[in-house]
């Protein structure tokens, strides 16, 4: 029996190397040399041998060791954890192809799931939560001692069908009971639109194997219409595919640093840089940020304002600032492993810190006494037949439709007024400087 177990607990290490992982091994045997090379397997081997003899009921070794594996990675940090079989397929899905469920980003903060932030237009947007609301249990169920990835699995399920929430939202004294249906997520991830003549407001939901590609298109449509100045909204995307992130960035950097991880081995650390491109966007830009701006989100807001490339605006953002390697394990299951921080251009890590906005403006609700004022406001381009200004192409006009829809949108949203204002402006006050 015993000669069995050693052989379970080496050949579980053993796996980790095979995957990917070596570099990583001799940094966790070496911290056990030093209370004995063996004592902690042994330890480990005693009280496995004791469970499976002693304990209450039967409990497959599988599950045992899955247990032990996962309790050991949840000891870590809020982002590394195991992955079984269904769990690894079931992210792999989740940044290339079709997937199921309510649509936000969760993690794990002092013991409690957090809303990092909603997707936009999925089932959890649509019925109100927001970044920084807390999970206190699902279908009933509390959260207290489950995984993220656990949790993960536990809203997922097929689409059409029924997950109950508990949710306390950050505002909020109570919980509420929030019932929501699965649903397809959506996969396109770049919203565009053209806000004024020449200015365009670009949304990025998360980061994708295909957001750089979709965001080239919407700027290539962009383009055809003329384009002065671009507002990047990466508010409430919780972030995604790092290479995603550095691509986007360098659709509006030349050269330089884009960002810097580095890890405690040194195959962990390398830095990406800008290169310059034909299709290098270099009009006047702000970038909007707010809470829910998590991971990828803020590698392209720091490396954009470390740059002096674009002017970011809203609130501070999340604060995640780690790398994950996820390592195919031999059997088919998966390990999501924090193995770096990573850095802006300034050398800056925004771990539990965030990027702080050049002008922090608060996101407010609309009231309806000022939006009726803003409404009736009228200005000379609102009356029938007034004369066009000779600098604007006619074919750069929106169509009604589109005129309403721009005019909504910022009539409910403070900061895209605001970055619509300074885009504007950017020219002159750099003139000023």
């Amino acid at each position: 029996m015993r000669v069995t177990l050693w052989t379970a607990t080496l050949l579980i290490l053993g796996v980790l190397a095979i995957s990917g992982g070596a570099a990583l091994v001799p940094g966790t045997v070496g911290a056990a040399s030093e209370e004995g090379k063996y004592d902690s397997l042994k330890r480990f081997s005693q009280v496995l041998d004791l469970v499976e003899r002693y304990y209450v009921r039967d409990v497959p070794r599988k599950d045992l060791i899955n247990g032990a594996v996962k309790g050991m990675l949840q000891g870590l940090d809020p982002h590394s954890t195991f992955l079984s079989v269904e769990e690894f397929k079931e992210m792999q899905e989740s940044t290339s192809g079709e997937f199921f469920g309510i649509g936000i980003e969760i993690s794990s903060e002092n013991g409690q799931l957090i809303v990092v932030a909603p997707i936009e237009d999925t089932p959890a947007h649509k019925a109100g939560l927001k970044s920084g609301d807390i999970i206190l249990a699902v279908d009933g169920v509390p959260t207290q001692d489950m995984t993220t990835q656990e949790a993960v699995t536990r809203i997922r399920g097929a689409k059409g069908t029924e997950v109950e929430l508990s949710i306390l939202h950050r505002d909020a004294k109570a919980p509420e009971v929030v019932r929501l249906v699965r649903d397809a997520i959506p996969l396109i991830s770049v919203k565009s639109k053209m806000l004024e003549d020449g200015y365009h407001w670009v949304r990025l939901t998360r980061f994708s194997e295909r957001t750089t590609g979709e965001l080239v298109d919407a700027l290539k449509e962009a383009n055809k219409k003329g384009m002065k100045g671009i507002i990047l909204d990466l508010r409430n995307n919780p972030g995604g595919l790092l290479d995603q992130a550095v691509s986007v960035s360098d659709t509006f950097l030349k050269d330089g640093v884009i960002v810097s991880i580095r890890g405690r081995m040194e195959d962990a650390s390398r830095e990406y840089r800008a290169k310059a491109q034909p299709g290098d966007v270099t009009v006047p830009m702000v970038v909007l940020v707010n809470a829910g701006s998590a991971s990828a989100s803020e590698i392209v807001a720091g490396a954009l304002r470390d740059h002096n490339r674009a002017l970011i605006l809203g609130e501070r953002t999340f604060g995640k600032g780690s790398v994950q390697n996820v390592i195919p394990l031999s059997d088919g299951a998966g390990l999501k492993l924090t193995v770096a921080l990573y850095y802006t251009p300034n050398g800056r890590s925004i771990q539990a810190e965030g990027v702080e906005p050049d002008f922090e403006v608060p996101f407010e609700l609309p009231r309806e006494e000022e939006k009726a004022h803003r409404l009736n406001m009228v200005r000379e381009k609102d009356l029938n037949r007034h004369i066009e200004n000779g600098s604007s192409g006619k074919d750069a006009r929106p169509s009604a439709k589109a005129a309403d829809d721009v005019k909504q949108a910022l009539e409910k949203d403070n900061q895209l007024r605001m970055a619509l204002q300074f885009v504007k402006r950017l020219p002159r006050l750099k003139d000023i400087q």
